[in-house]
């Protein structure tokens, strides 16, 4: 059941009719969300419901003991067990045949020849998501940052609520729980704002990121060899654009979907290319992921708390550790290591310059220029890492790269429609905040007919231009 599809916005509208006709009952309306969030869970594969209800019902009774105790180490091996546990889950269906994989190279190249296990099992769509979620909640209570839930089944809806169960945004416990706990609301403001995401969601999927997939990332991807340098730098330009296009345009949707239920979600995106190094842009980019790395891996592993090093070390593992999370493949390691690398140059970088007095000076003496070299060498760093991110081996990465710095030229395959795509996508992106939520007051304050002709003429327009390819959400494989 695709954000994109037909089917989901049929299930959409009877989950919203229902839930508001019965909100005034004190249990049903979360009781609803969660059979509601099952259904379509199970629409993908229904044998994974058991997983997910089985983790949930495991972290929700172990956080309650652990709250209940009075002795750390008691305290501290209920906490452990819990993160073994999902983390085991987590390693089983990810990344056990990644582990064989990388096993059996080490024994060929010992000179063994040594039959390994693999596994056949399907990866449950979300695993990562709902995972990450669920421990998030386990480690407040062990700090006791918050109470543990008492309510059984509101907690099985905290884990498998559907805007954001495949694919986040990752929201904490203190957040949504007591969205689910109190009456909700919903406001003429909250209605038309999730509306107006939503339909910049579908905006965002449809005409940029699966347009841009179809017809350049996917086939100067998979045959670099049969372009030109500046159409496979703009295959690559093409999928930074792609990958966010598709990806906060999930966010939106899931937000709007949220703001309809009357559920407030945090922001996820915040115009990542924008950003003027790589510390900014982990604050704009999938901001539920980064924070939840920063809050529950680099503060674990110490932070910034060990000396300079120790500091520079953490950056590097917890970006190693974020690219991994991804997917079990050597290229994800590879794009985490080069983002934590170049976080820690940054951050000596830093060091080195405001201990020598130099960053008035610098903002001074390069101004407006110097922050546009600086947005334009980040954001080809990170279309560096991605190529890396999108590549399906070593190999397919290096072929890229070595097609772009052939030198070659020619822009045969680059037509008006391709570059009109790219044109929209960025300048969008590159536009100032404050017009993006300037258009969606005007919709809010649009009267209901003007939104409804306005969502059905985008509709309309959309199915026009939809891909006869179906092109799955990019973050359903992690």
């Amino acid at each position: 059941m695709q954000f994109n599809s037909l089917s989901y916005f049929v299930f959409l509208a009877v989950v919203f009719v229902v839930y508001w006709t019965t909100v005034r009952l004190r249990w049903f309306p979360s009781f609803l969300l969660l059979v509601a969030s099952y259904v379509f869970y199970g629409s993908w594969n229904r044998w994974y419901l058991l997983l997910i209800f089985t983790s949930s019902t495991v972290d929700w009774f172990c956080a309650g003991r652990l709250a209940m105790s009075t002795d750390a180490a008691a305290r501290k091996r209920w906490l452990v067990f819990l993160i073994c546990y999902n983390l085991g889950i987590l390693s089983i269906f990810k990344y056990f045949n990644f582990f064989m994989d990388s096993a059996a190279s080490l024994v060929n190249v010992a000179g063994l020849d040594i039959a390994l296990p693999h596994s056949s099992l399907i990866l449950p769509a979300g695993i990562s998501f709902f995972t990450f979620q669920s421990m998030s909640y386990a480690i407040d209570v062990y700090r006791r940052e918050i109470e543990p839930e008492p309510n059984y089944l509101r907690y099985l809806t905290f884990v498998a609520f559907f805007p954001q169960l495949l694919a986040g945004p990752i929201v904490r416990a203190h957040d949504l729980l007591p969205a689910l706990r109190n009456r909700p609301a919903l406001t003429d403001e909250m209605g038309g704002r999730g509306l107006a995401l939503i339909a910049i969601g579908l905006f965002k999927k449809v005409l940029v990121a699966d347009y841009l997939a179809v017809n350049l990332v996917d086939r100067t991807f998979d045959l670099p060899h049969q372009f030109s340098s500046i159409e496979m730098l703009a295959g690559v330009y093409g999928y930074a654009l792609q990958i966010y296009c598709d990806f906060s345009g999930y966010t939106d949707i899931a937000i709007g979907t949220a703001l309809l239920l009357g559920i407030r979600f945090p922001l996820n995106f915040d115009a990542p290319y924008q950003s003027k190094n790589l510390q900014e842009f982990w604050r704009r980019w999938h901001i539920s992921l980064s924070s939840w790395l920063r809050d529950y891996l680099y503060v674990s592993l110490g932070g910034n708390r060990g000396g300079r090093w120790k500091t520079y070390r953490n950056l590097l593992l917890t970006m190693l550790l974020g690219g991994l999370w991804h997917g079990a493949s050597w290229n994800f390691v590879i794009w985490g290591a080069l983002h934590g690398g170049a976080l820690a140059v940054l951050r000596f970088w830093q060091e080195r310059r405001d201990a020598a007095g130099l960053g008035p000076l610098l903002r001074g003496r390069f101004g407006g220029l110097g922050t546009a070299l600086a947005v334009f060498a980040t954001f080809n760093f990170v279309c560096l890492a991605w190529v890396f991110f999108r590549a399906h081996g070593f190999g397919e990465a290096q072929d890229v790269l070595t097609r772009i710095f052939a030198f070659e030229g020619g822009t045969t395959n680059l037509t008006g429609p391709l570059l009109l795509v790219m044109a929209v996508g960025f300048v969008t992106h590159f536009w100032p905040r404050t017009w993006f939520e300037s258009g969606i007051r005007r919709f809010v304050a649009l009267p209901a007919f003007a939104q409804a002709a306005g969502l059905v003429a985008l509709g309309f327009g959309l199915r026009e231009v939809v891909q006869a390819k179906v092109v799955p959400f990019i973050y359903f494989q992690f």
